[in-house]
């Protein structure tokens, strides 16, 4: 398993158990397990670990009553547990196909205008929701999408819900991808916008933010704005994500994309994701900020959730900022998986974005 991206709405089995990062999302289809049958499964907790700490586990674990029906449901589906995913031509199709489905379902609760342009030679989609004040014109929302570097599956639900709620226009970064383009070229497209975007709006009146993958990213784009001296933003968002592409979290062996469904591999010695990391060191500071010096970056709202394989990673990272005397605030939703926020669906999805829009308001205020 590396890092996978989430997907939301019906079509989340189709498109969802195919965004994964690795070695796995870049091969051929294999000839698949069978998977898990009703009668195979365990109906009872087993634990063993072993001489070197590792914990071989099964657990029977029911869904917290207090979830809301639609979550419930969500939670319900049956996800084979055999794999592996597509190839990545086939995901990218299949992401690029629900991305449009995901921009006209958000659309219509959130309505606004989408242009896709260039800033400082980088492709970009500019949101602009519908009845934007004037006052909120001197302000502006960078987001930095999520997909597992390799595609794009967050620049429209990422960027219409948080632009319909805090009414203020949101530039996604369409950044060049993985495998094609490996790190730091993500992180030069983002730093390029932002400091064109610095040539209209004031620092205070820009945030960064982004969800698994755009979450490392805006995590690493914080870090190389202290190292070239340029002007921290308002504030920072950083969403099921990570800041350590050396040592895997614990959650990574724990949940799969859907959290405790579908397949689900032991995580392997080395980088998280060698198609993005390549030849660099996965300690260097800018792709792992958690072995960055971190003193003097904004305030941060971290967003995770019960069964985020990037759980580990989102709260490890948090308390770095907090080491680092960092304003940081974690928000964890019990029980659902990662990036849970994407599917419009759900009422957790929409307090998950009113939270994460609150807080960007708040901090582009002052």
């Amino acid at each position: 398993m590396r890092i996978r991206e989430m997907v939301c709405g019906t079509a989340f089995a189709a498109v969802l158990g195919t965004v994964v990062l690795g070695t796995a999302v870049l091969a051929a289809q294999e000839t698949a397990p069978k998977p898990t049958t009703a009668a195979e499964a365990p109906n009872s907790d087993t634990s063993y670990i072993d001489a070197a700490g590792t914990a071989h586990v099964t657990r029977v674990v029911p869904i917290p009553e207090d979830l809301s029906p639609q979550a419930r449901k969500f939670l319900s589906r049956q996800i084979p547990d055999a794999g592996p995913p597509q190839t990545l031509a086939q995901r990218r199709a299949g992401t690029d196909a629900w991305a449009v489905r995901a921009a006209a379902a958000w659309s219509k609760l959130c309505p606004n205008t989408l242009v896709n342009t260039t800033i400082a030679g980088v492709p970009v989609r500019e949101v602009t929701p519908e009845g934007m004040p004037k006052a909120n014109e001197d302000k502006v929302l960078l987001n930095l999408h999520g997909g597992g570097f390799n595609s794009d599956s967050g620049s429209y639900t990422e960027t219409i819900p948080i632009a319909g709620y805090t009414r203020i226009r949101v530039v996604a970064v369409l950044y060049r991808l993985a495998p094609e383009h490996q790190f730091p070229a993500a992180v030069e497209d983002s730093v390029a916008v932002y400091k064109a975007l610095l040539k209209k709006y004031k620092p205070e009146h820009i945030v960064i933010y982004g969800t698994s993958a755009g979450a490392i990213l805006t995590g690493e784009v914080a870090v190389e704005l202290k190292k070239e001296g340029l002007p921290m933003p308002a504030a920072l968002g950083i969403f099921s994500g990570m800041g350590d592409f050396a040592r895997p979290g614990d959650s990574q062996a724990m949940y799969a994309l859907q959290g405790l469904s579908g397949h689900l591999e032991p995580p392997k010695p080395g980088a998280h994701d060698p198609f993005y990391v390549g030849t660099t060191d996965p300690r260097n500071p800018v792709l792992s900020p958690i072995f960055a010096d971190l003193h003097g970056l904004p305030p941060t709202l971290f967003v995770t959730s019960g069964r985020d394989m990037l759980l580990s990673g989102t709260a490890n990272l948090e308390r770095a900022f907090l080491h680092a005397g960092v304003d940081a605030h974690l928000v964890l939703f019990d029980a659902l998986p990662h990036a849970f926020w994407y599917d419009q669906n759900l009422p957790e999805a929409i307090e998950a974005n009113h939270m994460m829009a609150d807080f960007f308001a708040k901090h582009l205020a002052r």
